[in-house]
């Protein structure tokens, strides 16, 4: 049991770092003025679901503070401390209400949700911004709806739905490890 908790704190260790490291030096970027989206970004945070979550809760918490120590503009801070709710929502579920592990079908739906619910808050936080006029020129150009509403919303779905697959696929080779292999046993 000791071990369990040391190694869990291990991994959120482990995946705070890549959770702060990917964003900030990734070369695979697709920027939409005003939106960017770095691949990979959340596969941390859909990493640490697959564990428990208080360690999805602690990455989530964790790259904030390394986004908020890393200088970034307050709004990607707190985009990026949003991450707690759906990471939160998602885990519990896999945890607590599906029981047993998700068939393929049923984990792409789960995965359609939780970037739902992760876009619905990004949406919240922007909109707020944009509101106040504390978001740059580019924001404007295109309107509320293109830029928030379809930049934001629609991209942050489409982009979460890719990063949990690849967390997918990172979860089933942890699974592997026999030392993992029951901290990955929702995967």
């Amino acid at each position: 049991m000791k071990n369990d908790r040391i190694l869990k704190i291990c991994l959120a260790g482990l995946l705070i770092a890549m959770g702060i490291i990917i964003p900030m030096f990734s070369p695979l970027k697709i920027i939409i003025e005003p939106a960017s989206f770095t691949l990979a970004s959340h596969v941390a945070i859909f990493i640490a679901m697959f564990i428990s979550p208080s360690v999805a809760i602690a990455v989530c918490i964790g790259t904030t503070v390394g986004f908020f120590l890393g200088g970034f503009p307050i709004i990607i801070v707190l985009r990026a401390a949003s991450h707690v709710i759906y990471a939160a929502i998602g885990s519990l579920y896999l945890h607590e209400i599906a029981k047993k592990r998700l068939t393929e079908k049923k984990l792409w739906i789960f995965s359609a949700c939780i970037g739902f619910i992760h876009a619905v808050v990004e949406i919240a936080i922007v909109t707020a911004f944009y509101v106040s006029l504390t978001v740059g020129d580019a924001y404007y150009e295109k309107g509320y709806f293109v830029t928030v509403i379809l930049l934001v919303g629609l991209g942050t779905v489409i982009h979460s739905v890719i990063d949990f697959k690849l967390a997918h696929i990172v979860a089933l080779a942890l699974r592997q490890q026999k030392n993992l292999k029951k901290l990955f046993e929702k995967v």
